[in-house]
């Protein structure tokens, strides 16, 4: 399945592109992505391509990640133009053959799904470290005009207050739980940014994506909102394993996207920035219920197994507070309803199916 099959998908990666005039900064740059192939980073990648295939100075786009063949099947559009270059990269292995001359570094490679966190909790945070180290020396000795480190929301851990995190305010962590090599992995990354733009002026913003979804999801990811997206595509019925009451900020994968290219180009420093749009905070029924509509499926409960609930992110309220990335000029382009029912129309488009 191809996403480009999609007209809706070219839509919103021209919506995305006219919300980010500053996207003409990068015009003439050398921009690696790592773990080009993810959700997240697919849709930067697509946004970049994009601008690129639309104005007349392109940006050079590094597509970087482990499975090479994936990646020149995910952006096959694109294999025979000068602007796309792909790259091999592993964030697991002890170096990785980098050719010098990145003006902009945007990391996002790891282990991203939770039922991968439980199963290699040693991979997970190692190569949360040992890649963030790699990349950041690179910055360093390269002189790189700016590292973007893609974190998670899951450094804040859980707190007794139901408010939205702000990029400042922490709770706790269970450090003896190996699904905690996620959170705790992405802290001690996330420090190791600061540490390099304290000690050696090495310049390194920081995002905290919320719950982010959209038809760039593998079908394999076993997040809860990729999981369903799929299955409404299909028309399959959703179960639920949960009461789903916890609240989370949703986003749409092109609107953290454009939050992304907003901090790499407007953000400051040393700084982290939560993405999170504010039209987009649920719980993860009424993600289920949007899902379960536009897909013309039923949505019913039940209870989760013993080894099901190991993986669930244990945050009842993990919405974040974007004021501050708001400040830096960003405003979302999709709600949360209008952004679950795109992400089941693209999909129904890649399978060649129409309503």
């Amino acid at each position: 399945m191809s996403i480009y099959k999609s007209g809706l998908w070219t839509e919103d990666l021209d919506r995305i592109i006219r919300a980010v005039p500053q996207l003409e900064r990068l015009e003439g740059k050398r921009v690696l992505v790592t773990g080009a192939g993810g959700l997240i980073c697919s849709a930067l990648t697509d946004v970049l391509l994009r601008y690129s295939e639309t104005h007349e100075r392109p940006v050079t786009v590094y597509a970087a990640g482990r499975h090479l063949e994936k990646l020149k099947e995910r952006f096959s559009k694109y294999l025979q133009t000068p602007f796309l270059k792909l790259m091999f990269y592993d964030a697991a292995a002890d170096t990785n053959d980098m050719e010098p001359g990145f003006d902009y570094i945007i990391h996002g490679a790891g282990n991203a799904s939770p039922d991968r966190f439980m199963k290699e909790p040693v991979e997970t945070m190692v190569t949360n470290f040992n890649g963030m180290l790699q990349l950041l020396k690179y910055a360093k000795e390269n002189e790189t005009q700016r590292l973007l480190f893609i974190s998670s929301s899951e450094v804040y851990g859980k707190k007794d207050k139901e408010t939205p995190f702000r990029e400042d305010e922490y709770g706790w962590i269970e450090l003896l739980n190996p699904r905690s090599s996620y959170p705790v992995g992405k802290r001690a990354a996330e420090t190791l940014c600061a540490s390099f733009a304290g000690e050696y002026g090495t310049d390194a913003v920081i995002v905290r994506p919320g719950h982010i979804y959209g038809p760039t999801a593998s079908e394999n990811d076993r997040r809860v909102s990729s999981a369903f997206a799929f299955q409404a595509a299909r028309g399959e019925d959703l179960v639920l394993k949960s009461d789903g009451a916890q609240i989370r900020s949703y986003c749409y994968c092109l609107d953290c996207a454009s939050a992304i290219l907003q901090v790499l180009l407007c953000g400051e420093n040393g700084t982290a920035y939560n993405i999170s749009n504010p039209d987009s905070i649920l719980s993860i029924l009424e993600m289920a219920e949007i899902l379960a509509e536009a897909g013309g499926v039923q949505l019913s409960h039940t209870v989760p197994d013993e080894e099901e609930r190991k993986q669930f992110n244990p945050m009842k309220n993990s919405s974040l507070d974007s004021t501050r990335l708001q400040q830096t000029g960003w405003e979302g382009c999709f709600d949360a309803e209008t952004g679950l029912r795109h992400t089941v129309q693209i999909l129904k488009e890649m399978a060649g199916q129409t309503d």
